[in-house]
């Protein structure tokens, strides 16, 4: 057995504690040997809870560290360009949540660092890594076959799974100014994208897409390609995102609503004249609910449906081996930084609607 992977992990909130964390315990092809937060009192819940045995003051600190061969950054969406570029300078292998920054501007520049040899940085999509995603693609018709694709979030938020189902630790001793300083660093790199006059809804919009809608968008492109161009779009009061995709020959339409019904409806279809492919994804917050890919398949007399899954295995999984053998087998790696900057061009043809 080879040595395990020793990670060390910044940011341990809701999705290190919901996610990450468990997995990287379970599984003994990683140890995880330092934690940071800029929370102290979570800090020492985690490194308890865990046992770990480093507590580092900063990121600093322990992107620094000697002993770590990766770093996994988990925080807050307006922080992850300058980590990413100190993870990357240290010459470790980097996994980091995305998206992997707010606009094209912020990544570009990351970009041109150069990376000694072998060295990985990984872009967090798990959807890309489902198994009926996986045999989507696999048994997908070639472009010139497809009539439609429809692509969707319409979803709860998190807090109404996470309440009923995991114990989440919240700190409560992260300064105020910190936490106002975060959200104004956020708004500051929202409007260089979308102009600093941009009406609030807007640029909320712009945040569900790179939150929520970078999972479709990810998985999107994964199956057909990058599109031509972003035709329409549309937002109203920031939390209904519409957008129609131009591949050409055929239209990807893409639906995201966050509301307060309660369920998670998130899935892609795929038509053809002859066949529907259809798969859907229930919410991550709640680990191992399980993934489906319908085939219909019709002929001049005859219908049937052939149905993949349930597959009840955790995506979050499946993309931690996918990392894992990146890192020790030069396994090759779809979710790059170069393939994520190309969401960041997609966010922003789908925003320039919204200011329209």
């Amino acid at each position: 057995m080879t040595n395990p992977i020793k990670v060390g992990l910044i940011g341990l909130g809701e999705v290190a504690q919901l996610m990450h964390l468990p997995l990287l315990a379970d599984d003994s092809r990683f140890a995880i040997a330092a934690v940071t937060d800029v929370s102290p009192s979570l800090v020492d819940y985690v490194a308890t809870r865990y046992g770990v045995p480093k507590r580092h003051a900063d990121a600093d600190a322990l992107i620094a560290d000697p002993a770590l061969d990766a770093v996994f950054i988990l925080t807050p969406d307006h922080l992850h360009a300058e980590l990413l570029e100190k993870a990357i300078r240290s010459g470790k292998h980097g996994f980091i949540e995305k998206p992997a920054c707010l606009t094209a501007d912020q990544l570009r520049p990351i970009l041109a660092i150069e990376r000694r040899p072998g060295q990985v940085v990984f872009v967090g999509y798990m959807r890309r890594f489902s198994r009926p995603f996986l045999e989507l693609k696999r048994r997908l018709p070639p472009l010139s076959d497809i009539r439609h694709v429809r692509i969707r979030d319409i979803i709860r938020e998190a807090p109404f799974f996470v309440a009923q189902t995991r114990n989440v630790f919240k700190p409560t001793d992260v300064p105020a100014e910190r936490i106002a300083d975060g959200r104004s660093r956020t708004q500051a790199m929202l409007r260089s994208v979308m102009g600093e006059d941009c009406p609030p809804e807007a640029l909320r919009a712009y945040q569900v897409l790179t939150g929520l809608s970078s999972h479709s968008f990810s998985a999107m492109r994964d199956l057909l390609g990058s599109p031509r161009s972003c035709s329409y779009a549309v937002q109203h009061a920031g939390e209904t995102v519409v957008a129609l995709f131009d591949y050409g020959h055929f239209t990807a339409l893409y639906e995201a609503v966050i509301d307060d019904v309660s369920r998670f409806d998130a899935g892609i279809e795929v038509l053809t004249q002859t066949q529907h492919f259809r798969m859907n994804y229930d919410t991550p917050y709640i680990r191992n609910l399980p993934t489906r890919l319908e085939i219909t398949s019709s002929t001049a007399s005859d219908t049937g449906t052939e149905i993949i899954g349930p597959v009840y295995e955790d995506p979050f999984r499946i993309e931690l081996s996918a990392f894992h053998d990146s890192v020790t087998t030069g396994a090759p790696n779809k979710t790059t930084l170069e393939d994520s900057l190309q969401d960041l061009l997609l966010f922003q043809d789908v925003a320039r609607h919204f200011r329209a």
